[in-house]
């Protein structure tokens, strides 16, 4: 009996020391840096999504994780088994750039792994299951926007006698940045509204919450061509007899679009009306060049990159989170994080607005490549 305790003993001690130095290896990767990091990005047809799935390998191999990116070209269940495939190679957080709320049983699975979820520049709707989100103050997207039109337009010299004409887009409903991105621009345009001086042309959600006319001028998976097609309709019915200043496009891939529909027009043939954007794309930084497109709005995806990178080491190292250039969303900016479920802790960073007068921001931030800085200067 005494044999068969002092053995008991002997295997217990060791199997605590062999638990135990698999803790320890566990911590040690960790802290190492050598653990696996998911990279769970929407699609490549918008060009940015390309980018920050790249800058979020390369940063996330910096300090030196193992990094697996994946685009899921617009499709919510090629994204679901994407993000299934990381965690069976044993991901320890996700960064997802999801494309609709369709995401959520994957995070679920991934909660009950254990594994710590980043939704990147897109909320996760409807799930309870994950703690962090990181984007760019997407309310004042829409109010950097709304501010060009007004800059453009010279509103605040408009008169009810001459009013200027405008029409409304919005982004992809399956999308919570676009909601925001038009309440933030509405929240600016609304009063030349109201005073007269400014005409919607088209339907006229006041806020995003008309939700039935709010979906009249979304567009559908952030597609250009959806928003081409729209505005050739508005074209030709129910701006047929009006000449539009201003059209409210949320990013710029639709701006583009937009304004290549009203090229086709006479009408517009040698003045186009002034539209605004979103990421500062080449194409579009060249349009501003050009006396095209009026703005966009640069949010540093690099940076953004970088910290969320930042957040899944300070996560997984168990530190408190401390990320430089973002605020932690307080007061009414917490609806940001509000998934439907909980509110997530959301970290914002500031976007820029940039026009022709400022096109050197980008550039010099190194968000584009050498041959097309040198036909931007």
């Amino acid at each position: 009996m005494k044999k068969i305790l002092a053995v008991f003993l002997v295997l217990l001690v060791a199997g605590s020391l062999f638990a135990g130095g698999i803790k320890d290896k566990a911590s040690a990767a960790v802290a190492s840096g050598s653990a696996m990091i998911g990279l769970a990005m929407p699609e490549t047809h918008v060009l940015r999504w390309e980018k920050d799935g790249n800058q979020l390998k390369a940063e996330a191999e910096k300090r030196g994780y193992r990094a697996e990116v994946q685009w899921a070209d617009g499709n919510q269940s090629i994204q679901n088994t994407q993000i299934q495939s990381f965690l069976t190679q044993g991901a320890k957080v996700l960064v997802i750039g999801c494309i609709n709320d369709g995401v959520a049983p994957v995070v679920a699975e991934a909660a009950r792994d254990k594994v710590q979820v980043i939704a990147y520049d897109r909320l996760i709707q409807n799930s309870g299951d994950y703690d962090y989100y990181i984007t760019f103050n997407n309310f004042k997207v829409g109010v950097l926007q709304a501010t060009s039109i007004v800059e453009g337009l010279n509103l605040d010299a408009a008169t009810t006698a001459a009013p200027k004409n405008i029409t409304l887009f919005a982004g992809s409903p399956t999308d919570g940045n676009a909601f925001f991105f038009f309440d933030g621009a509405m929240s600016v345009l609304n009063p030349y509204i109201d005073k007269g001086v400014l005409k919607v042309v088209g339907p006229y959600p006041k806020t995003s919450a008309d939700t039935a006319n709010f979906a009249r001028i979304a567009t559908e998976g952030w597609q250009a061509p959806v928003a081409k097609t729209r505005m050739e309709n508005l074209l030709s019915g129910d701006a047929r007899n009006v000449t539009l200043d201003a059209v409210l496009a949320p990013n710029d891939p639709l701006a583009r679009a937009i304004i290549e529909a009203c090229k086709a027009d006479a009408k517009y043939r040698t003045k186009l009306p002034v539209v605004c954007g979103q990421d500062a794309e080449f194409e579009s930084s060249m349009s501003i060049k050009n006396g095209e497109q009026y703005s966009t709005v640069f949010k540093d995806t690099a940076k953004l990159a970088e910290a969320a990178i930042l957040l899944a080491d300070q996560i997984l190292k168990g530190q408190s989170v401390n990320i430089p250039g973002a605020v932690l969303a307080s007061g009414d900016l917490q609806k940001i994080g509000d998934t439907g479920r909980k509110t997530v802790k959301a970290y914002l960073l500031d976007p820029v607005l940039v026009t022709n007068k400022n096109l050197n921001v980008p550039v010099d931030a190194g968000f584009y490549t050498a041959a097309e800085n040198a036909q931007l200067k």
